[in-house]
């Protein structure tokens, strides 16, 4: 993908649902997918199962990312994360 555009990846899991975005320095995105951590019903937010849940699924997401946006880690110039408030 590298046509001289800067690269960055970002990780976003602030509350029930975890993303890995790869945009351009331009702002075109290349790929963002998710998964959610949905709580059975009536039990509402739940942080520890939440966090347990984006950590299971940090890794397959970037892996899954890189590959939609055909772009390698070495490609990557910046990475991007949500640092709070939120799951942290």
């Amino acid at each position: 993908m590298k046509d001289g555009r800067k690269v960055i990846l970002g990780i976003e899991g602030s509350a029930n649902k975890i993303g890995v975005g790869i945009v351009t320095e331009d702002g075109d995105i290349l790929s963002n997918p998710r998964h959610t951590f949905i709580s059975p019903p009536g039990e509402g937010f739940l942080p520890r199962e939440t966090t347990v849940h984006h950590r299971q699924w940090a890794i397959p997401l970037v892996k899954q990312a890189l590959e939609e946006a055909s772009v390698s880690k070495e490609q990557v110039d910046c990475v991007a994360y949500t640092k709070g408030p939120g799951m942290g």
